[in-house]
C-alpha cells in the first residue's frame, strides 16, 4: 500500500468527475456509474477544470470510467423543460439569442479541447457504451485502448442534432468521409473489432486486462524524453494540414531544436 505522502488524494473530485495525480500521470475519471456515466454541463465544468489544475509534471493523462459504460451520452434531463437544478434548460438555451447559444456551446465544448494540447498524451481506457458525448470525449483523447465489448455509437444526428462536443474532426481524421458520415447518419454501433481495424482504437483487449494493457502503454510513452514526444506530437498534428513541403521543413525545424538542447546549446 503507498504510504499517505504518495497518495495525495483527488486534486478534483466532483459532478461525476475525479482527478488524481501522480507524478508525470494523471488520471480522469468519470465517477457516476449509476448512471452509466451520463453527462452534464456541471460534468463539462469539471472535466475542464481538471485541465486547468493539471501541474507541470504532468505527461501523461489516462481518461477513465467506473462500472460497466464509459458514458452513455449526454442525459436526456438535459432535453427535458426542467432541466438540471441550477442551470439553464437546452430548451431555455434555444429560446434565447444566437450569441448566448454559441457561447454555451463553446463553454461545454473546453471540457473536450484540452486532451490534445501538445505538451501531453491523453489515454482513453474505454468499455461498453461509449454513445454520443461519451463517444466524442474518447475521440477528445490522442490514443484510446479499448475492452472487447465496446460500443461506440454517434447518436445526435439520429435526435435531430449534430455532433458538437469536438468529434467530427477526429472521426473524420481516423475513419475518413464517408464512414464517418455513415456512423453518423445511421447512428450505428461502432464495435471493437471495426474501432481498431479503421484506426478509431489502437489496441482491443478483454474487459480485465484494460487497465494493465493502459498501464503498459503510459510506461512505454514515459520511456521516450519529454521533449521529443512533444515535437513530435505537434509534427503529427500539424501533418495534416501541411503539404509535404511545408512538413519536411517543419521536421527539419523541430530536429533542428532537439539537436541543440541535446548539445546542451538549446535557448
Amino acid at each position: 500500500m503507498a504510504s499517505p505522502a504518495h497518495d495525495p488524494g483527488p486534486a478534483l473530485d466532483q459532478d461525476g468527475v475525479r482527478l488524481t495525480v501522480d507524478d508525470a500521470i494523471a488520471t480522469v475519471t468519470l465517477t457516476n456509474p449509476a448512471k452509466r456515466n451520463a453527462q452534464s454541463p456541471a460534468l463539462w465544468r469539471a472535466l475542464a477544470e481538471a485541465g486547468r489544475l493539471l501541474p507541470g509534471s504532468v505527461r501523461v493523462v489516462v481518461l477513465r470510467a467506473e462500472g460497466k459504460s464509459f458514458s452513455a451520452g449526454l442525459d436526456r434531463q438535459a432535453f427535458t423543460p426542467e432541466g438540471f437544478d441550477g442551470e439553464p434548460s437546452f430548451i431555455d438555451l434555444a429560446r434565447g439569442g444566437d450569441t448566448e447559444l454559441d457561447a454555451a456551446i463553446a463553454e461545454y465544448q473546453e471540457a473536450f479541447t484540452w486532451w490534445r494540447r501538445s505538451d501531453l498524451v491523453s489515454v482513453a481506457a474505454v468499455q461498453g457504451h461509449a454513445i454520443g458525448a461519451g463517444f466524442q470525449l474518447a475521440l477528445a483523447c490522442d490514443l484510446r485502448v479499448v475492452a472487447d465489448d465496446v460500443q461506440f455509437a454517434m447518436r445526435e444526428t439520429s435526435l435531430g442534432l449534430v455532433p458538437d462536443l469536438t468529434g467530427t474532426h477526429p472521426l473524420v481524421s481516423l475513419v475518413g468521409y464517408a464512414r464517418a458520415l455513415e456512423i453518423c447518419a445511421t447512428g450505428r454501433f461502432v464495435t471493437a473489432e471495426e474501432a481498431v481495424s479503421t484506426g478509431l482504437a489502437n489496441l482491443a483487449v478483454p474487459g480485465d486486462q484494460l487497465d494493465p494493457t493502459v498501464r503498459d502503454l503510459v510506461s512505454a510513452v514515459l520511456a521516450a524524453p519529454r521533449d521529443a514526444v512533444v515535437e513530435t506530437k505537434a509534427l503529427l498534428q500539424g501533418a495534416t494540414a501541411r503539404d509535404y513541403e511545408a512538413q519536411r521543413i517543419a521536421e527539419r525545424a523541430a530536429q533542428g531544436r532537439r539537436l541543440r538542447d541535446l548539445a546542451g546549446l538549446g535557448e
